[in-house]
């Protein structure tokens, strides 16, 4: 299953960037991750609960951060096996760009899998590979500028009077961008 999609966050390259090779922000935004540990120069050590279809495993795997350019793009791939359920193996090519809202992230998806999830047929898989590619980037785009535009507008619609500042992202509240 390939895919290729892109987001427009509103926040500064440097500040997705961060936030991409942050163990934290990344634990996050994978759909059903329990752990992540490890380094962006060692690799992470996850566990993730999903399930596809009928099938729901716990797989436990890696996942490498490669072919870094700083500030530009990385390579994120991860291998996992769910015992009986079988293996899911991808990755995603992360390329920024900087435009005048912000960043504009793309991602070109790839994703394979092996054993009873892959009797599951095709159409199932690649529905799930879309949608967790599709929450892993909505997931860190949130992380990263806080709630979307419709939460923003009720948000400040709501609070006019009272001068509270627009909810930012955690991680941008948290590296004070």
């Amino acid at each position: 299953m390939k895919l290729t999609d892109s987001r427009e966050i509103r926040a500064t390259p440097q500040t997705v960037w961060q936030a991409i090779l942050n163990p934290d922000v990344l634990k996050d935004c994978i759909p059903g991750c329990e752990s992540l540990t490890g380094s962006v120069a060692e690799g992470f050590e996850a566990a993730v609960v999903q399930k596809v279809g009928p099938v729901k495993a716990r797989f436990a795997g890696v996942v490498h951060l490669t072919d870094i350019v700083e500030g530009r793009s990385v390579r994120i791939s991860g291998e996992g096996k769910g015992g009986a359920a079988g293996f899911a193996k991808g990755g995603a090519v992360v390329t920024l760009e900087p435009i005048p809202e912000g960043t504009r992230l793309t991602y070109d998806v790839e994703a394979s899998v092996g054993g009873k999830i892959a009797q599951l047929g095709s159409r199932i898989i690649d529905g799930f590979a879309k949608k967790m590619a599709d929450d892993f980037f909505a997931r860190f785009q949130d992380a990263v500028e806080g709630p979307d535009e419709a939460e923003d507008d009720i948000a400040e619609n709501a609070d006019v009077d009272s001068g509270v500042e627009k909810k930012k992202g955690w991680f941008k509240r948290l590296i004070g961008g």
